[in-house]
């Protein structure tokens, strides 16, 4: 086996954990034991209760969505196995990340006989409709928000200035453009090369799975649903805040913020964002006046109680997905 091949794995899935459990090892080295055991005995986990009911509801409206999409594709998924898939992917991107999209790709598709790329297709305009949704968020958080950030910005004026340095490097910029004439060269420039022909043709099928958002039937409860899985994944969040004596009066504001800065952070490759998105939460608190110690507490237990939910819906997923092919195996 080629050393390649067995480097690949290991840095697309260890570097991940390895940074979880560094960030995380880090953060919990920082705070008071004492403090956590006395937060997680005054949580009120009705509010977290029914901030984990909204998720569910969150997740059926993401395969309600993706539904729509498919259905522009001719791919006519019921929806009951879109909701098994997107269960089973949030399951899966907390034990080895980004391979859940993957995973939820290649069961549609086999399941409707449908052809890989496309169905990723698909599932790449879903992901890129978050990604747009949070940078439409930013701006108007950013918006509302302002004197807060401005506010951190004079009491940390060095890491203000890191990030508009990183911004305003030149090289950044010349790999930006580089990278981009590198694409644009991809598909202008003439070529008999198989592997980037092969490229073509997969970024070709790629795009029909991606372009159809703009001329599907049905955009208009596609954007609803839209609204609907981004206002789901806020309450649960602004929900939560009512569980803790230190955030339940802070507001609509502060907790936009989180939920932006948090959402941010999932971007960051790590199993289902731990670490990255305890670290935003502690921050987005911080702007607001609560200390490390309750930030770190108000952290733990939301996403340790969300993600036990999402283990749990990933059992029940994937045991409906066997029980759905011993079924239809025996008939």
């Amino acid at each position: 086996m080629k050393t390649g091949n067995i480097l690949r794995p290991v840095f697309k899935y260890g570097l991940p954990l390895a940074l979880s459990v560094g960030l995380c090892y880090y953060l919990y080295t920082k705070i008071d034991i004492e403090v956590i055991r006395t937060e997680l005995h005054n949580c009120n986990y009705v509010w977290i209760g029914l901030a984990l009911v909204v998720a569910v509801f969150s997740h059926i409206f993401r395969a309600m969505r993706w539904r729509i999409q498919l259905d522009a594709l001719s791919i006519h998924a019921p929806l009951k196995p879109l909701v098994w898939s997107i269960f089973g992917t949030y399951a899966v991107n907390l034990l080895l990340p980004r391979l859940g999209e993957l995973w939820r790709t290649g069961y549609i598709a086999r399941r409707q006989k449908a052809p890989f790329t496309t169905v990723f297709g698909s599932m790449v305009a879903d992901r890129l409709a978050d990604t747009l949704t949070v940078l439409v968020l930013l701006l108007f958080t950013f918006f509302v928000a302002r004197g807060a950030f401005i506010d951190f910005a004079r009491q940390y004026p060095q890491v203000y200035q890191g990030i508009t340095s990183t911004l305003n490097s030149p090289l950044v910029w010349a790999c930006a453009v580089v990278g981009l004439a590198a694409i644009v060269a991809l598909f202008v420039v003439s070529t008999s090369n198989r592997f980037v022909l092969k490229v073509r043709t997969w970024v070709k099928d790629l795009w029909h799975g991606f372009a159809v958002v703009a001329t599907m039937p049905g955009k208009g409860r596609w954007l609803l649903l839209t609204v609907a899985v981004w206002g789901c994944y806020f309450l649960q969040l602004y929900m939560a805040f009512y569980s803790f004596s230190f955030t339940e009066n802070l507001g609509l504001t502060a907790a936009l913020v989180a939920f932006v800065l948090s959402s941010i952070s999932m971007g960051i490759p790590s199993n289902g964002g731990l670490g990255p998105w305890h670290l935003a939460i502690i921050f987005a608190l911080g702007l607001y006046g609560v200390g490390m110690n309750q930030a770190a507490a108000f952290s733990m237990i939301v996403w340790g109680s969300q993600n036990l939910m999402i283990v749990l819906l990933g059992l029940y997923s994937f045991l409906s997905i066997a029980l759905e092919n011993r079924k239809q195996q025996n008939s």
